[in-house]
Protein backbone atom coordinates (compact mmCIF):
# COMPACT_ATOMS: atom_id res chain seq x y z
CA UNK A 1 0.00 0.00 0.00
CA UNK A 2 1.41 3.30 -1.16
CA UNK A 3 2.21 5.60 2.22
CA UNK A 4 0.28 8.55 0.41
CA UNK A 5 -2.97 6.07 1.01
CA UNK A 6 -4.99 7.34 3.44
CA UNK A 7 -5.53 5.10 6.46
CA UNK A 8 -9.63 4.11 6.49
CA UNK A 9 -10.45 4.69 10.04
CA UNK A 10 -14.02 3.55 11.81
CA UNK A 11 -16.42 6.88 12.43
CA UNK A 12 -16.07 6.99 16.20
CA UNK A 13 -12.33 7.89 15.60
CA UNK A 14 -13.39 11.19 14.05
CA UNK A 15 -15.81 11.65 16.13
CA UNK A 16 -13.96 11.42 18.89
CA UNK A 17 -11.22 13.55 17.59
CA UNK A 18 -13.87 16.53 16.48
CA UNK A 19 -15.23 16.50 20.67
CA UNK A 20 -11.69 16.92 21.97
CA UNK A 21 -10.54 19.68 19.59
CA UNK A 22 -13.49 21.26 19.81
CA UNK A 23 -13.66 21.28 23.47
CA UNK A 24 -9.60 22.73 23.00
CA UNK A 25 -10.34 25.50 20.59
CA UNK A 26 -13.89 26.36 20.46
CA UNK A 27 -14.11 29.13 23.56
CA UNK A 28 -17.58 29.96 24.76
CA UNK A 29 -18.51 33.83 25.50
CA UNK A 30 -19.17 34.15 29.09
CA UNK A 31 -22.59 36.30 29.45
CA UNK A 32 -24.75 37.40 31.76
CA UNK A 33 -28.23 35.43 32.19
CA UNK A 34 -30.16 38.99 30.91
CA UNK A 35 -27.42 39.20 28.04
CA UNK A 36 -27.91 35.57 26.98
CA UNK A 37 -31.66 36.28 26.87
CA UNK A 38 -31.49 39.73 24.80
CA UNK A 39 -29.01 37.91 22.21
CA UNK A 40 -31.66 35.22 21.90
CA UNK A 41 -34.78 37.34 20.95
CA UNK A 42 -32.77 39.46 18.65
CA UNK A 43 -31.79 36.49 16.81
CA UNK A 44 -35.16 34.99 16.47
CA UNK A 45 -36.18 38.80 14.91
CA UNK A 46 -32.69 38.73 12.93
CA UNK A 47 -33.99 35.28 11.57
CA UNK A 48 -37.55 36.39 10.86
CA UNK A 49 -39.33 34.74 13.66
CA UNK A 50 -40.27 38.06 15.00
CA UNK A 51 -44.48 37.54 15.95
CA UNK A 52 -45.31 41.01 17.50
CA UNK A 53 -46.19 40.47 20.91
CA UNK A 54 -46.79 36.65 20.38
CA UNK A 55 -43.26 35.45 20.59
CA UNK A 56 -41.76 34.15 24.15
CA UNK A 57 -38.84 33.27 25.77
CA UNK A 58 -38.33 32.52 29.38
CA UNK A 59 -35.70 30.47 31.88
CA UNK A 60 -35.94 29.33 34.86
CA UNK A 61 -34.82 31.47 37.56
CA UNK A 62 -33.11 29.89 40.73
CA UNK A 63 -35.61 30.67 42.56
CA UNK A 64 -38.51 27.72 42.59
CA UNK A 65 -41.08 28.18 40.63
CA UNK A 66 -39.97 31.16 39.13
CA UNK A 67 -38.94 32.25 35.91
CA UNK A 68 -37.45 35.17 33.87
CA UNK A 69 -38.89 36.32 30.63
CA UNK A 70 -39.25 38.95 28.37
CA UNK A 71 -41.96 42.06 30.03
CA UNK A 72 -44.76 41.99 28.03
CA UNK A 73 -45.35 44.62 25.35
CA UNK A 74 -41.93 44.32 23.89
CA UNK A 75 -41.41 42.95 20.72
CA UNK A 76 -37.73 40.65 20.30
CA UNK A 77 -36.14 43.08 17.99
CA UNK A 78 -36.41 45.80 20.78
CA UNK A 79 -34.88 43.84 23.57
CA UNK A 80 -32.19 44.64 25.99
CA UNK A 81 -30.83 42.71 29.07
CA UNK A 82 -32.81 45.16 31.33
CA UNK A 83 -35.73 44.25 29.82
CA UNK A 84 -36.40 40.82 31.57
CA UNK A 85 -38.55 40.08 34.75
CA UNK A 86 -38.78 37.48 37.26
CA UNK A 87 -41.95 36.16 37.64
CA UNK A 88 -43.51 33.83 39.93
CA UNK A 89 -46.55 30.45 39.62
CA UNK A 90 -48.94 33.44 39.44
CA UNK A 91 -47.10 35.37 36.93
CA UNK A 92 -46.76 38.12 39.84
CA UNK A 93 -43.67 40.15 39.24
CA UNK A 94 -40.72 39.25 41.42
CA UNK A 95 -38.12 41.26 40.00
CA UNK A 96 -37.74 44.06 37.43
CA UNK A 97 -40.28 46.22 35.83
CA UNK A 98 -43.94 44.81 34.34
CA UNK A 99 -45.96 42.37 33.37
CA UNK A 100 -45.49 38.91 31.62
CA UNK A 101 -46.73 38.03 28.48
CA UNK A 102 -50.32 36.03 29.81
CA UNK A 103 -49.86 33.40 27.62
CA UNK A 104 -46.17 32.12 29.30
CA UNK A 105 -48.32 30.18 31.76
CA UNK A 106 -47.90 27.31 30.40
CA UNK A 107 -44.10 27.51 30.14
CA UNK A 108 -45.03 26.84 33.75
CA UNK A 109 -46.42 23.45 32.87
CA UNK A 110 -43.42 22.24 31.21
CA UNK A 111 -40.77 23.33 33.40
CA UNK A 112 -42.67 21.65 36.20
CA UNK A 113 -42.97 18.64 33.79
CA UNK A 114 -38.98 18.67 32.75
CA UNK A 115 -36.83 19.05 35.55
CA UNK A 116 -34.17 18.84 32.71
CA UNK A 117 -35.82 22.47 30.71
CA UNK A 118 -34.07 25.58 31.31
CA UNK A 119 -34.68 27.57 28.53
CA UNK A 120 -38.50 27.90 26.68
CA UNK A 121 -38.84 29.88 23.28
CA UNK A 122 -42.29 29.99 21.64
CA UNK A 123 -43.05 31.89 18.29
CA UNK A 124 -45.41 32.31 15.41
CA UNK A 125 -42.66 32.07 13.38
CA UNK A 126 -43.97 31.54 9.53
CA UNK A 127 -42.60 28.33 8.41
CA UNK A 128 -43.31 26.89 11.59
CA UNK A 129 -46.51 28.51 11.44
CA UNK A 130 -47.42 27.23 7.84
CA UNK A 131 -46.91 23.72 9.03
CA UNK A 132 -48.95 24.18 12.40
CA UNK A 133 -51.64 25.86 10.00
CA UNK A 134 -51.52 22.41 7.76
CA UNK A 135 -51.33 20.23 10.84
CA UNK A 136 -48.50 18.73 9.56
CA UNK A 137 -45.79 17.34 11.93
CA UNK A 138 -41.99 17.52 10.61
CA UNK A 139 -40.98 15.05 8.90
CA UNK A 140 -36.30 14.86 9.28
CA UNK A 141 -35.17 14.76 5.30
CA UNK A 142 -31.55 16.24 5.30
CA UNK A 143 -29.15 16.94 7.39
CA UNK A 144 -29.90 20.03 8.70
CA UNK A 145 -33.45 18.85 10.43
CA UNK A 146 -32.04 16.29 12.09
CA UNK A 147 -31.57 17.22 15.15
CA UNK A 148 -35.52 16.97 15.55
CA UNK A 149 -35.05 13.73 14.77
CA UNK A 150 -37.28 11.19 16.96
CA UNK A 151 -36.97 15.02 19.67
CA UNK A 152 -39.95 16.81 17.82
CA UNK A 153 -43.69 15.98 19.02
CA UNK A 154 -46.85 17.30 17.61
CA UNK A 155 -49.88 18.50 19.07
CA UNK A 156 -52.92 17.83 16.92
CA UNK A 157 -55.11 19.78 18.42
CA UNK A 158 -55.34 23.91 19.29
CA UNK A 159 -56.16 24.23 22.79
CA UNK A 160 -57.33 27.75 22.41
CA UNK A 161 -54.76 31.04 23.55
CA UNK A 162 -52.45 29.24 26.35
CA UNK A 163 -53.62 31.83 29.37
CA UNK A 164 -55.39 29.20 32.03
CA UNK A 165 -53.67 26.19 33.11
CA UNK A 166 -55.42 23.30 31.22
CA UNK A 167 -53.45 24.34 27.82
CA UNK A 168 -49.96 24.12 30.17
CA UNK A 169 -50.79 20.57 30.91
CA UNK A 170 -51.77 19.34 27.11
CA UNK A 171 -48.80 21.04 25.83
CA UNK A 172 -46.71 19.77 28.42
CA UNK A 173 -47.91 16.25 27.88
CA UNK A 174 -47.55 16.43 24.12
CA UNK A 175 -44.01 17.66 24.38
CA UNK A 176 -43.31 14.60 26.52
CA UNK A 177 -39.19 14.26 27.00
CA UNK A 178 -38.51 16.21 23.75
CA UNK A 179 -36.98 18.99 22.74
CA UNK A 180 -39.22 20.59 20.20
CA UNK A 181 -43.17 20.30 19.43
CA UNK A 182 -45.11 21.67 16.49
CA UNK A 183 -48.39 23.21 17.80
CA UNK A 184 -51.07 22.25 15.06
CA UNK A 185 -52.98 25.98 14.29
CA UNK A 186 -50.61 27.62 16.55
CA UNK A 187 -46.75 27.51 16.27
CA UNK A 188 -43.83 25.96 17.86
CA UNK A 189 -42.09 25.44 21.12
CA UNK A 190 -38.55 24.17 21.87
CA UNK A 191 -37.16 23.20 24.94
CA UNK A 192 -33.38 23.49 26.01
CA UNK A 193 -31.19 22.47 28.52
CA UNK A 194 -29.79 26.87 27.90
CA UNK A 195 -31.18 29.69 26.07
CA UNK A 196 -28.54 28.81 23.68
CA UNK A 197 -29.56 25.30 22.87
CA UNK A 198 -33.18 26.73 22.95
CA UNK A 199 -32.23 29.58 20.79
CA UNK A 200 -30.17 26.90 18.17
CA UNK A 201 -33.29 24.85 17.67
CA UNK A 202 -35.72 27.37 17.23
CA UNK A 203 -33.35 28.68 14.58
CA UNK A 204 -33.05 25.47 12.96
CA UNK A 205 -36.96 23.89 13.33
CA UNK A 206 -38.10 27.49 11.49
CA UNK A 207 -35.50 26.18 8.77
CA UNK A 208 -36.85 22.76 9.11
CA UNK A 209 -39.97 23.81 8.69
CA UNK A 210 -39.24 25.74 5.64
CA UNK A 211 -37.39 23.32 4.08
CA UNK A 212 -39.98 20.24 4.19
CA UNK A 213 -42.52 22.92 2.89
CA UNK A 214 -40.45 23.21 -0.27
CA UNK A 215 -39.34 19.86 -0.63
CA UNK A 216 -42.43 18.84 -1.06
CA UNK A 217 -43.19 20.74 -4.25
CA UNK A 218 -41.11 18.13 -5.87
CA UNK A 219 -43.14 14.89 -4.09
CA UNK A 220 -43.41 12.43 -1.31
CA UNK A 221 -40.98 13.07 1.36
CA UNK A 222 -38.25 10.62 1.91
CA UNK A 223 -37.20 10.84 6.28
CA UNK A 224 -33.37 10.02 6.36
CA UNK A 225 -32.94 6.80 7.61
CA UNK A 226 -33.19 6.36 11.33
CA UNK A 227 -29.77 5.41 12.61
CA UNK A 228 -27.89 8.38 10.52
CA UNK A 229 -30.46 10.61 11.49
CA UNK A 230 -29.78 9.30 15.27
CA UNK A 231 -26.37 9.73 14.30
CA UNK A 232 -26.49 13.63 13.05
CA UNK A 233 -29.13 14.30 15.91
CA UNK A 234 -26.58 13.72 18.47
CA UNK A 235 -23.36 14.82 16.72
CA UNK A 236 -25.33 18.73 15.80
CA UNK A 237 -26.78 19.07 19.82
CA UNK A 238 -23.20 18.39 20.98
CA UNK A 239 -22.66 21.61 23.64
CA UNK A 240 -19.89 23.00 21.75
CA UNK A 241 -21.75 23.27 18.44
CA UNK A 242 -24.40 24.86 20.29
CA UNK A 243 -22.62 27.60 21.88
CA UNK A 244 -20.14 28.29 19.05
CA UNK A 245 -22.93 28.83 16.84
CA UNK A 246 -25.13 30.98 19.48
CA UNK A 247 -21.79 33.41 19.86
CA UNK A 248 -21.56 33.60 15.83
CA UNK A 249 -25.14 34.78 15.43
CA UNK A 250 -24.32 37.12 18.38
CA UNK A 251 -21.25 38.66 16.56
CA UNK A 252 -23.77 38.79 13.45
CA UNK A 253 -26.23 41.03 15.74
CA UNK A 254 -22.91 42.75 16.99
CA UNK A 255 -21.50 43.51 13.17
CA UNK A 256 -21.66 47.50 12.52
CA UNK A 257 -25.49 48.90 11.21
CA UNK A 258 -27.03 46.93 13.77
CA UNK A 259 -28.44 47.85 17.52
CA UNK A 260 -25.69 46.87 19.61
CA UNK A 261 -26.10 45.04 22.55
CA UNK A 262 -22.97 45.05 25.42
CA UNK A 263 -22.27 40.83 26.01
CA UNK A 264 -21.81 41.59 29.90
CA UNK A 265 -24.23 44.01 30.51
Amino acid sequence: MSKLTPQLRPKNYFDERATREMAQHLKPRERTRAATLAYACRILAMTGQEAGLAGQISVRSERPGAYWTLRFGLGFDEATPADFIEVDQDLTTLSGDGMANPATRFHLWVYRARPDVQAIIHTHSPWASALAAARQPLTVVQMDMTPFHNDCAFLADWPGVPIADDEGVMISEALGNKKSIILAHHGYLTAGCSVEEAAYLSVYLERAARLQIRAQAFGALKPVPDQLAQEAHDYLLKSSIVRATFDYWCRQIDAPGTTRLSPLD
